[in-house]
């Protein structure tokens, strides 16, 4: 029988292992004998009082396991998980998923004031070129994102949420004050901005940290709806504020309010990340800082694959009806700057609406693959009413569809999370970030291409002097009579690929998406979980501070793992 360090000998249940005291983070918790005063073995409310010592030794599991190891459990008491792996130092409060709802609602919020002031600006810097420039800007942006998502994610998962929380908000929202310094520099910086415009997939990996597997796609769809939330009244406000005051006004105003999301990162927001979960800290490898190594291990991994090309061809069309969406309507649906801006609220509060109440329901009754089929139906059904209208009345409907197919985003990063290891919730994310990055630069340039094609002038410059009537040669004339709206057809047939590949990811996955190799905390928690073929056991009255063999009923000790080390197999 092993030693303790000062020399005494463990109790005799203990199961005979081996024992390091190298190692300070692995603990033995033992039963102490009951005391003879019955006030000492008594709690708050009768019950039987059980206390524990803890031994501070590195267990190494022998290679022949004996009965009583086979019950062992490897995880950190609930009471203790926050205190022991949660950096709480700086921040208000314990890291929750309002810290990241505020983070993402204040920096969408700027940005959605400067929606009407953008298009104004983007009109005089480039009269001849607007649309070309404005898919060019976009295009340079999303490919820088594709580029980083999946780096900044892995990073994440290193050195912590906060860091880049405060690094991709202050670099985004960066170019705003430029707007009414000069305008050049101001779309310059946009496009450099895409290395860091990548929050989402941060704020994913943060709210996976502080959230459980079966709470999980409700907060991704809260926080999805708080991006729509953002959005329901800022470009409105922002229209209005041009409209009465000037463009200065509002940009102003966004530069303020993307300071204060900044400080409110520095000042208020906690670390979420355990650092149980972070990779050993002995430096970080190439493999680790290059972003081709991360989009490589997308075919390693036959799930991831399938996600990314549903994330890719359901996106790229959702891309770039962004892009142009706004000012389609204006020039070719005869929309005013009023009616956009109630467009906008209206189909925003039917977006939080579908990603709170509908997604939580869904995810509950009928699992995340089914809810990721059924936002994917509304998308295109949506994409094929916006193409086929002609109608004021007709974009209004399919405002509706547009809300409920919000859905999609929120259920595969949910899917995704619940199917990864907790030490590589940042670089998944990253990677379906990294996707949508990809789809935010060929998207418009899709549309573009496509509107073009078609002989559909999109230049808001001609909103006055000229309508949207430019016959098109040939047979072309004909097809935009029937389809005004070519790319959103085109985006439809899109997604229907999507669907038909997102109908073979599996409901449920037996393995881990590591991506990684198996000596993570988790995937070495898993493998000696395996090997020991773990057998039922139930809990004592005392909050499963006991486990009990179902064969012999013996007692046996239950081990504190707190780091990738404490078990060697």
């Amino acid at each position: 029988m092993s030693q303790h360090a000062s020399g005494s000998s463990l109790p005799n249940s203990s199961p005979e292992i081996k024992i390091d005291a190298s190692h300070p983070q692995a603990y033995l918790y033992q039963q102490r004998r009951s005391s003879k005063n019955p006030s000492e073995n008594s709690g708050a409310h009768g019950r039987k009082k059980k206390t524990f010592f803890r031994v501070p030794f590195f267990i190494k599991v022998p290679a022949k396991v004996g009965k009583r190891m086979v019950n062992m459990l490897f995880r950190a008491p609930q009471s203790k998980k926050m205190a022991e792996g949660v950096v709480t130092s700086s921040g208000v409060g314990e890291a929750s998923i309002y810290h990241a709802l505020v983070v993402i609602f204040l920096e969408f919020f700027a940005w959605g004031l400067l929606t009407s002031p953008m298009i104004t600006v983007l009109n005089k810097t480039f009269p001849d070129h607007t649309f070309l420039m404005n898919g060019l800007i976009v295009g340079i942006k999303g490919f820088l994102s594709f580029l980083s998502a999946p780096l900044i994610g892995a990073l994440s998962d290193i050195w912590g949420r906060k860091f880049f929380l405060l690094v991709t908000v202050f670099f985004t929202c960066a170019p705003i004050p430029l707007m009414m310094i000069n305008t050049w520099w101001y779309f310059a910086m946009i496009s450099i901005s895409g290395v860091f415009a990548v929050t989402f997939s941060v704020v994913f990996a943060y709210v996976a940290d502080v959230t459980d597997e079966s709470d999980r796609s409700a907060a991704y769809g809260l926080v999805s709806a708080t991006f729509a939330a953002s959005l329901v009244t800022s470009p409105a406000l922002g229209a209005y504020i041009e409209q009465v005051y000037s463009e200065d006004v509002v940009v102003t105003l966004a530069t303020a309010i993307a300071i204060l999301d900044v400080f409110f990162i520095l000042v208020a927001v906690p670390e979420s990340l355990p650092d149980k979960c972070k990779p050993a800290s002995r430096g970080l490898t190439f493999e680790q800082v290059d972003p081709f190594a991360a989009l490589r291990k997308i075919w390693k991994d036959k799930t991831i694959l399938m996600l990314c090309v549903t994330v890719f061809l359901s996106y790229l069309p959702e891309a770039g009806q962004y892009s142009c969406f706004f000012v389609y309507l204006r020039l070719v649906m005869g929309f005013s700057k009023e009616a956009v801006a109630m467009f906008i609220a209206t189909v925003g509060i039917l977006s939080v609406i579908a990603q709170t109440g509908l997604l939580t329901m869904l995810m509950k009754t009928i699992g995340s693959k089914h809810t990721i089929m059924i936002g994917l139906l509304f998308e295109m059904l949506q994409l094929m009413w916006y193409g086929f209208g002609s109608q004021t009345w007709m974009m209004w409907a399919a405002g509706v569809l547009a809300s409920i197919s919000s859905i999609t985003y929120p259920a595969i990063s949910a899917f995704v999370s619940m199917h990864a290891d907790a030490d590589k919730q940042g670089l998944v994310q990253g990677m379906i970030t990294g996707m949508r990055g990809l789809c935010n630069g060929l998207g418009p340039a899709m549309f573009g291409l496509v509107f073009s094609l078609f002989h559909v002038n999109l230049n808001e410059k001609d909103l006055k002097e000229t309508e949207v009537t430019a016959e098109p040669p040939g047979n072309l004339g004909l097809v935009t009579e029937l389809i005004p709206g070519p790319p959103f057809v085109f985006g439809a047939l899109l997604v229907i690929l999507a669907l038909m590949v997102s109908a073979f990811i599996p409901d449920s996955i037996s393995h881990p998406l590591t991506l990684d190799s198996p000596t993570s905390t988790m995937a070495l928690r898993r493998n000696l979980e395996k090997k020991l073929s773990l057998q039922d056991y139930k809990k004592s009255d005392d909050d499963d501070d006991e486990l009990y063999s179902e064969h012999d009923g013996t007692t046996v000790p239950l081990i504190h793992a707190t780091s990738s080390s404490a078990a060697v197999l």
